[in-house]
């Protein structure tokens, strides 16, 4: 029986972020669901739901990182079995929403992907979906059914707010990135500055300059999600050589994708702080500082179930 006062909260996971899952259910006080997660000889998904779930308030947990496509799959399959079995609301909690970055056309002949997953969620028969630190904020138009869009900019900043430093200043990597460094600035009484940079392909980012004073200051670089470190390479060389103390970067998503182990220490960062929102590849765990998004999560989703603000979470 759950403690918030019916046992009609359930909540399952697939393979892509266990943990984390874990970590939620004992946060809220439930049952993980029972659920089986395989594969069949050929490759194709298999999904047995082994409890009753008849008229539950049913939250999936699944970001949808690499293996992108598989976590994806897993999700909807997850989804379509629970509908099938007749529950009442499905949230789909997808802490990393994969294939945010296609999210217009920059070019002709260039898909949208983020309309297409928020498609298939629907299509699947999510009714409701929770997420964090969308790629873009406007990535939750493209759906017709609700979106909860929270943030680790306050975890994050709580945590270098612990460290009483002085002179800091909060950098975006990028332009897009502004009114995300806006809020940590303002809650660690921060000045803000960005670096103009391009990106001449993906995956490749070069700077142009900077925009604000970062000299003589503890900067700390703020963005979304760090891919193949690269962006954050060449921003810490560049706030080195505009004079900055210190700079330390966060991030809510761990992708480290392809050479981001070798290019991470390339930035010789004095601390690299994340969120377990994605689960840790082992070359990477010794070199961050990861913070638990779980508490986040599970009141966000208590506060759904009961019908209560999830923005209030955030005043």
């Amino acid at each position: 029986m759950s403690p918030y006062g019916d046992d009609k909260l359930k909540v399952f996971s697939g393979n892509a972020n266990r943990d984390l899952a874990l970590e939620i259910c004992s946060y809220i006080g439930v049952q993980p669901g029972e659920i089986e997660v395989g594969r069949f000889s050929n490759g194709e998904i298999k999904v047995i739901i082994n409890e009753n779930v008849r008229g539950s308030d049913v939250f999936v947990v699944q970001p949808t990182s690499d293996p992108v496509n598989d976590n994806l799959m897993e999700l909807l399959i997850i989804i379509d079995a629970l509908r099938r079995a007749s529950a009442s609301r499905i949230t789909a909690v997808v802490p990393f929403y994969g294939y945010a970055r296609q999210d217009r056309k920059t070019r002709g002949r260039e898909p949208i992907t983020a309309k297409l997953v928020a498609n298939l969620l629907e299509s699947a028969g999510a009714d409701r979906v929770l997420t964090m630190d969308l790629h873009a904020g406007q990535i939750q138009g493209f759906f017709d059914i609700p979106v909860d869009h929270l943030t680790a900019v306050p975890l994050l900043s709580d945590y270098f707010k612990e460290q009483d430093l002085k002179d800091v200043v909060v950098v975006s990597p990028d332009a897009g990135g502004i009114a995300r460094a806006r809020d940590m600035a303002a809650r660690l009484d921060a000045p803000v500055a960005f670096i103009d940079k391009r990106r001449p392909e993906p995956n490749v980012a070069e700077v142009m300059h900077i925009v604000g004073q970062v000299s003589g200051r503890n900067v700390i670089l703020l963005d979304d999600m760090i891919d193949t470190g690269g962006s954050i390479v060449e921003a810490a060389k560049a706030l080195r050589q505009e004079g900055a103390s210190c700079v330390m970067a966060c991030a809510t998503h761990p992708v480290f994708s392809g050479n981001a182990p070798a290019n991470i220490p390339e930035a010789e960062l004095d601390q690299l702080v994340v969120t377990n929102t994605i689960p840790i590849a082992e070359p990477m765990k010794s070199m961050v500082e990861v913070i638990s998004v779980a508490p986040l999560f599970g009141d966000a989703m208590v506060r759904i179930h009961e019908g209560r603000s999830v923005s209030a979470m955030f005043r």
